[in-house]
């Protein structure tokens, strides 16, 4: 949706106006003086940048980006903590304000969850529960969470959603479209962050969240995982009570696990929490290949015995065999301070463009592993390993896939909340391992013959099929009707440019004819005239002039004069 339809729609109008007030007050005038929509709020122009001068220009522009972003509200909250994965588009000081993001928002009234339960399951309230709880327990951007106990005694933890935010994002999922679109437009270098393609991804990865249907099979599938892991705890889905906007859950009580004061006065070990926390997150991503994805201080809780309870899986990552292979290698290469093994990776992941200059990158590489050659393990971050192996990706324009980024943010704030329990806590010992598995994984026997068996069957059906697609290629050739399809990239800036000249040229020649023919009438002294000057050709220039002057005035507001 272009920003030119959003005028056909006031609702939509009034939300992008309240958009770029908020990105003028926190000092980015620039990009939208370069998008060109500054006329939709000329009236306000002053007075916000007169209240941004005096507010927020002692902030770094990373943390005014993370500042608009939670003043616009749960979307945009929620599109922040997308990008916070995106370390191949953003800087180091834009992922940390980013990772900052909280969507906790004033909870709607009570009143309104329980007409909310009873609409979405169909019966009074009372008919399924006996107790329901009116202060929810948390309230965040897309839900509010409600203690509640059943007819039948199950005590239960309810997740429902904010009413109208679907609408709400489907609105603002409008508007972000629409200034994507005028980003490529109209700023050429944000071509590189592909807009409207993090716009389209956004829009895949904020429905899922809002389908609590999702959430539940997501939790339900990370219980069976662990299933006989004693040393983790996820909540059982009561899906009787379930709907795509009510998610009902076991209620856990806990200590949260940022509460380390409360786990020392409960005599709990956080030594022990603290590798349990590293070991639950690298199992789900390197034997289970299917991770927590927000897996923050809040959704983790610490229950007796040093056991871990996990909460919210809207958010998940998911990687295959062979991408978790792929990622396995690559940690280890670092691990054996092996930079053509990290390369070979990244080109088998086709992460490697055209433009990548191999050399420097190889060279990089090599600088990246030797500054941990000879450390031992106990020495080295898993948090700064990732990181500065993320940024050198990104220095040389390597883009990985949106999973590999997700896993990557996981492990670094799974490690932050270890780190927290117990600084001295050894995370790379813990994942040597784990990381060694994952390598080995993709070349046990098992494997191998599955991997062998589906490549015959795939050779086997191309051989099969070869004999009737080239005897079609030789039909075709022989009746002439074989054509090539060329599709050019990177010239869509050039052909507009094009199209922009062409028109001003053609403009020009109409201008040029009006003034020619207007000459001749008045020569002729054709029709009616005006101080002895024919009217038709007095006219004539006017209406010249007046187009002549629109051209001008269109070159001048292009800058290409």
């Amino acid at each position: 949706m272009h920003i030119l339809h959003l005028r056909k729609n006031f609702r939509n109008f009034k939300r992008f106006r309240e958009i770029l007030h908020v990105l003028l007050k926190y000092g980015f005038e620039d990009i939208l003086d370069r998008i060109k929509v500054k006329s939709s709020i000329r009236h306000d122009r002053k007075f916000l940048l007169r209240k941004k001068g005096r507010v927020f220009l002692h902030k770094s522009r990373a943390e005014r980006v993370r500042l608009a972003l939670e003043e616009l509200g749960p979307t945009f909250i929620k599109l922040g903590q997308m990008l916070s994965t995106r370390f191949d588009l953003f800087s180091c000081d834009t992922i940390d304000e980013l990772r900052k993001l909280q969507d906790k928002i004033h909870p709607f009234p009570a009143e309104k969850a329980s007409s909310i339960l009873e609409q979405e399951l169909g019966r009074p309230l009372e008919t399924f529960l006996t107790e329901f709880d009116g202060a929810p327990i948390a309230a965040a951007s897309i839900a509010q969470v409600h203690r509640a106990v059943a007819c039948d005694g199950r005590e239960l933890a309810l997740k429902i959603q904010r009413p109208g935010i679907e609408t709400m994002i489907r609105n603002d999922m409008d508007i972000l479209l629409g200034l994507a679109h005028l980003l490529l437009k109209h700023i050429p270098e944000s071509e590189f962050y592909d807009p409207v393609g993090i716009v389209e991804e956004f829009r895949r990865w904020i429905g899922q969240e809002l389908d609590f249907y999702q959430e539940g099979r997501n939790t339900d599938r990370f219980r069976r995982n662990f299933g006989k892991d004693r040393t983790v705890r996820v909540p059982v889905v009561h899906w009787d009570l379930t709907t795509s906007k009510v998610l009902a859950l076991e209620f856990i009580r806990g200590i949260p696990v940022g509460e380390t004061a409360a786990i020392d006065e409960a005599g709990l070990n956080r030594k022990i929490l603290a590798k349990n926390g590293m070991k639950i997150a690298l199992r789900a991503a390197f034997e289970f290949g299917f991770f927590h994805g927000d897996p923050h201080p809040g959704n983790f809780l610490v229950l007796q015995n040093n056991v871990l309870a996990l909460l919210d899986f809207g958010l998940v990552g998911r990687l295959d065999d062979t991408l978790g292979g792929l990622m396995g290698r690559m940690l280890s290469g670092i691990l054996d301070k092996d930079a053509d093994r990290i390369l070979r990776v990244l080109s088998q992941v086709g992460s490697i463009g055209d433009d990548v200059d191999v050399v420097a990158l190889k060279t990089d590489l090599r600088d990246f592993v030797d500054q941990y050659y000879g450390a031992p393990l106990y020495q080295l971050k898993l948090d700064r390993l990732i990181r500065e192996m993320l940024n050198l990706f990104s220095r040389h324009r390597i883009r990985l896939t949106r999973e590999l980024y997700l896993m990557g943010k996981a492990l670094m704030e799974v490690e932050g909340i270890a780190r927290n329990l117990d600084p001295k806590v050894d995370m790379m010992s813990l994942a040597e391992p784990y990381i060694r598995s994952a390598t080995k994984t993709r070349m046990n026997g098992k494997r191998l013959t599955r991997d062998l068996g589906a490549a015959i069957e795939d050779y086997t059906e191309f051989i099969g099929t070869l004999p009737d697609t080239m005897r079609n290629i030789l039909q075709k050739l022989r009746r002439g009707e074989l054509g090539v399809n060329i599709h050019h990239q990177g010239l869509d800036r050039l052909i507009r440019e094009l199209d922009k000249s062409t028109n001003r040229l053609s403009f020009s020649l109409i201008i040029a004819a009006i003034i020619v023919a207007s000459s001749l009438i008045i020569q002729i002294n054709l029709g009616p005239t005006f101080f002895g000057l024919s009217a038709f050709g007095l006219t004539g220039y006017v209406l010249a002039g007046l187009l002549g002057l629109w051209l001008v005035t269109a070159i001048m507001k292009s800058g290409k004069l």
